[in-house]
């Protein structure tokens, strides 16, 4: 058994926030059906190289990116700009417990799929709208983009070193936290109408999610007045904690208290630096990073990574290494724990994917149907017999 069973989600999302959020209600067990356009489909089955598979019939394309947020949906193809598909996809919002879109505000109204075209005949509907900027205020119309979001809700500029360019995240966090925020959302107004018996709109907005998401940078500014500035890969409230150069590539040491702190000085041979008043505590720490800084790395850059790691974690001190992907998934642990997928489809034989993180004691989790091909369940989902 699995958490969602027999919840039914619409999915009438595309790119990454809105596909993120409806793939874990997928692997949380709902069922989940896709809307796509016919000859199209999502915006990413588009988004490549890199192909899965690339051959000539357009239906059949996958991309990377597809894949990385549709595992475990039904896709239908139905043109909801005329009347005829407009009338199957609100038939199939009658029979859904909830609704997710990614359309600009007030888009889907001239369809007959808006929250208010919807809520009288299925009251007990979730309806969840994902935007750039929400429902309201002055930039509600604007479409949005993550890569966008990024610099307008602060994250680029903390981001980056101090001297250089403001840098976006190497992936597209705003839409993955958008999306894991909205299905949190969604969980919750499940969890409510199982009270009151009747749905309700969720709007949730990439640009909330990303000031939301500035955390402890957002409160250091709302306490101080001064905004935060770039760090590169340093912590402005934490020393040492950033990526070190060592003989033969780099690591990462993340001293999060003074004991810490302490046996990484052992470790380097250098007892005698927490001894030191300007080193001594965090916070002096902090404020002599550049005295402290260099003499760190001209002792690290004398080890080689695997004997400075295993030092490390013998000593108690958090510290890791910077993988490649490959080196990711050929990590032990990563294995162990089967982060990697092998899914099959009928179409495009075995199909690589990434393990939902979720682990419950006594429920399953993670849907086995691979990513679909565009329109591949329009027939089953508008059969009869369903």
């Amino acid at each position: 058994m699995r958490p969602l069973d027999g919840i039914k989600v619409l999915d009438l999302t595309r790119v990454l926030a809105g596909p993120w959020c409806t793939q874990l209600l997928a692997d949380l067990g709902a069922e989940v059906v896709k809307i796509e356009r016919p000859g199209e489909g999502d915006d990413t089955r588009g988004w490549a190289p890199p192909y899965w598979h690339s051959g000539d019939d357009p239906a059949a394309r996958m991309s990377s990116y597809f894949m990385a947020a549709n595992r475990g949906k039904l896709s239908v193809a139905a043109d909801i700009a005329t009347a005829e598909g407009a009338a199957l996809v609100r038939g199939l919002a009658r029979r859904a417990d909830v609704l997710v879109e990614n359309f600009k505000v007030g888009g889907l109204a001239k369809y007959g799929l808006g929250y208010a075209d919807l809520r009288e005949a299925v009251p007990g509907l979730i309806y969840c709208s994902i935007t750039g900027y929400g429902q309201t205020g002055p930039y509600a119309e604007r479409p949005g983009y993550d890569f966008v979001v990024q610099g307008m809700g602060g994250l680029m500029g903390v981001t980056g070193e101090p001297d250089g360019m403001p840098m976006r995240a190497g992936v597209a966090v705003t839409d993955l936290f958008t999306g894991m925020y909205a299905c949190t959302g969604i969980l919750a107004a499940l969890h409510q109408r199982k009270a009151t018996g009747m749905g309700q709109h969720i709007d949730v907005a990439l640009l909330d999610v990303a000031v939301a998401t500035m955390a402890n940078q957002a409160l250091a500014y709302l306490a101080t007045g001064e905004d935060p500035r770039r760090h590169g890969n340093a912590h402005p409230s934490i020393v040492p904690y950033e990526v070190f150069a060592v003989r033969d590539g780099e690591v990462t040491i993340a001293c999060g208290n003074d004991s810490q702190f302490r046996k990484l000085a052992a470790v380097l041979g250098r007892a005698d630096l927490p001894e030191d008043a300007r080193f001594a505590t965090n916070a002096n720490r902090v404020a002599f990073r550049q005295a402290l800084l260099p003499l760190l790395r001209d002792l690290l850059q004398k080890w080689d990574k695997a004997a400075l790691l295993a030092a490390l974690l013998e000593a108690g001190v958090p510290s890791g290494p910077i993988n490649t992907m490959s080196e990711v998934f050929a990590d032990p642990q990563v294995q162990a724990r089967g982060l990697r997928l092998g899914l099959h489809s009928p179409a495009l034989g075995e199909m690589p994917g990434v393990r939902c993180p979720l682990r419950f004691s006594d429920a399953e989790v993670g849907s086995q149907l691979p990513p679909p091909l565009l329109g591949e369940h329009t027939d089953a989902v508008f059969s009869p017999q369903r």
